[in-house]
This record gives C-alpha cells, sequence and structure tokens, in this order.
C-alpha cells in the first residue's frame, strides 16, 4: 500500500482527526459504538455540525455524550488524537523504544508531555491474566538479569545494589518479564509455576535457584556458564539472552534512566514488541492496532503516573 519513499504515517488517521477517530473507533468499537456510560449500542447517534468536537456521539438511553476515548489511556488527554496515533507507531515500530526528548521533537510536544503520553502507552502494553506458557512439547527458558541501581543503594561489587528482572521465554513464543526483589528460589519458583505449565521441559543455567526444578516441570535442564558452556545441543538459553540484550541495549543506549517504580511499565512494553514481532507474522501497523486494542479500562492520571509504585 505504501511504496519506496512513502511512510504509513502519511496514512489520514496520521494526519487528519475525523479519520483518527474512526480509525479508532473501528478497533475499539468493532462491532458498532457502545455507550461508555450505560452500555448501549442501539441507540448512540454520531453527533454532526461544524461546532461539533469530532468522534462525539450522544446516547438517547442515558442522555449523556461521549468519545470512544472514554474509559481509555487518551481520556481527558488535551493531545490531538492523530498525534496520540503517531506517538504508538513510533513506539511499536522502534525496537529498542524510542525516548521522551526524541517523541517531543519528532510530535512537536514539550517533554513532559511526551514522557506522559509515553507511559499511558506502555500501560496500555501491559497484559493482565494469561495462559501458562509452554506445554508439553514445548520448551521455556527462564534467566534473571540486572539493571540500574536501587533507590538508596550505595554501587558495589556484586549484584546485591541493582535491580533484578527475571523473565520467562517460550521458543517460538512469547516472553513474560517480571521486577522482582532478589533472584532467590523462594522468589522466583511461584512466579515459575504460576506462568509455565507443568508439562513444559525448562532450560537455565547452572544458578542455585533453578535446583530441583525437574520436581515441578516435565524436565529440566542447564548449562554451566562458570565452565564455559553455554550450548548443549538443543539445551541452552541463548533465547532468552537475546531478548535481554535487545532490552539491556534500549534502556541503556535510548532511555538511559528510569526510576524503580517505573520499571514495570518499561518491562511491558519490551515484552509488548517481542510478542508482536515480526516472525510471529506482526509488521508495525499490525503492532500498533495490538497496542490501541490495549487502551480500554487503563485511565492513568499524570499523578498516578508520576507517583506509581511497582
Amino acid at each position: 500500500m505504501y511504496g519506496y519513499g512513502m511512510s504509513i504515517l502519511n496514512a489520514p488517521y496520521f494526519q487528519n482527526e475525523e479519520a483518527a477517530y474512526a480509525k479508532l473507533e473501528s478497533i475499539v468499537w468493532p462491532h458498532g459504538p457502545v455507550c461508555p456510560h450505560c452500555g448501549t449500542m442501539e441507540k448512540m447517534k454520531r453527533m454532526g455540525g461544524k461546532a461539533t468536537r469530532p468522534g462525539l456521539f450522544k446516547c438517547y438511553a442515558c442522555r449523556k455524550q461521549s468519545r470512544v476515548t472514554v474509559g481509555t489511556v487518551f481520556e481527558s488527554s488535551h493531545i490531538k488524537l492523530h498525534v496520540w496515533l503517531q506517538a504508538v507507531f513510533l513506539m511499536c515500530s522502534s525496537k529498542k523504544g524510542i525516548s521522551s526528548n526524541q517523541l517531543a521533537r519528532v510530535l512537536g510536544l514539550t517533554v513532559k508531555s511526551a514522557w506522559f503520553m509515553s507511559q499511558r502507552i506502555r500501560e496500555a502494553m501491559r497484559t493482565g491474566a494469561l495462559a501458562p506458557l509452554g506445554g508439553e512439547g514445548a520448551t521455556v527458558e527462564a534467566d534473571e538479569t540486572y539493571i540500574g541501581m536501587k533507590a538508596g543503594k550505595v554501587k558495589r561489587k556484586g549484584y546485591g545494589h541493582k535491580r533484578t528482572v527475571f523473565s520467562l521465554v517460550e521458543r517460538g513464543g512469547e516472553v513474560r518479564s517480571f521486577h522482582v526483589e532478589n533472584a532467590s528460589a523462594a522468589t522466583l519458583l511461584p512466579i515459575m509455576k504460576a506462568n509455565v505449565a507443568k508439562e513444559t521441559a525448562l532450560m537455565t543455567d547452572e544458578a542455585s535457584q533453578y535446583r530441583k526444578m525437574n520436581k515441578h516441570f516435565a524436565r529440566h535442564e542447564f548449562t554451566s556458564h562458570g565452565a564455559g558452556e553455554y550450548v548443549r545441543g538443543e539445551i541452552h538459553s541463548n533465547t532468552i539472552e537475546g531478548y535481554f540484550s535487545i532490552f539491556k541495549r534500549g534502556m541503556t543506549g535510548v532511555y538511559q534512566h528510569c526510576a524503580e517504580k517505573h520499571l514495570h511499565r518499561y518491562l511491558a512494553e519490551f515484552d509488548f514488541r517481542y510478542n508482536l514481532r515480526a516472525r510471529l507474522g506482526f509488521d508495525d501497523s499490525a503492532r500498533t492496532e495490538g497496542a490501541l486494542k490495549g487502551i480500554i479500562g487503563k485511565r492513568l492520571t499524570y499523578r498516578d503516573s508520576f507517583y506509581a509504585v511497582s
């Protein structure tokens, strides 16, 4: 549809408010407009006239006006919807993320506005309760990594002063990441049992917290990184290491600084892009629509975003 020298950002819904509302309505209301106040569909009528705000509907059941943005992360925003859609596309198409400074320059906004937009979009990328990863014949890799510094900690040798990130990735499938207090077995085992099917083959390194995992999963294999062993046939954790590589390059090279209380949303962003990656059949447009489907029921105010604690 968009040939050489043309960008999908030239699409009407990225440039025009009415087209932007029509696009969002097709995603959020695939079966027709729904009143966010009373839930009716039959008596929703689009308001007309030059003075009418784009995308405005009136429900003749509860007599209230609304737009498709009500009850979403876009609600009460003073930024034009087509600019919001541009921001979502830029975050979904940037493999290692896009900084608030860059987003502000591209969209012509203040850095504060761009940062808040980014936080709202990350909230839309967050997923709720999901079915366990893996299953019979499937393989899941588990590993932890360390990034940044914990609040109030002094830098020293080891990892005690750093924030711990634990991730699970199904080979050929999805990843799930968690900001955890530490990498002890007591912390990680409940997460694994809740997110990995017991019929799964689990792959890890030789760290002590992963010992005796064959009690909880169909099979547990590991490689001895300390002895220089990283691959033994199908036994490896290279998939999760690849994910960590993208995550760390984004966090250190693009975002550079992330407060600990916001880390869970950054993890949601990187998980989202990985789970809707090109190898699984998703392009930038499909990834953008996936993020827009996640805006519903996730109202986020600036105060909640800025002062949130994960």
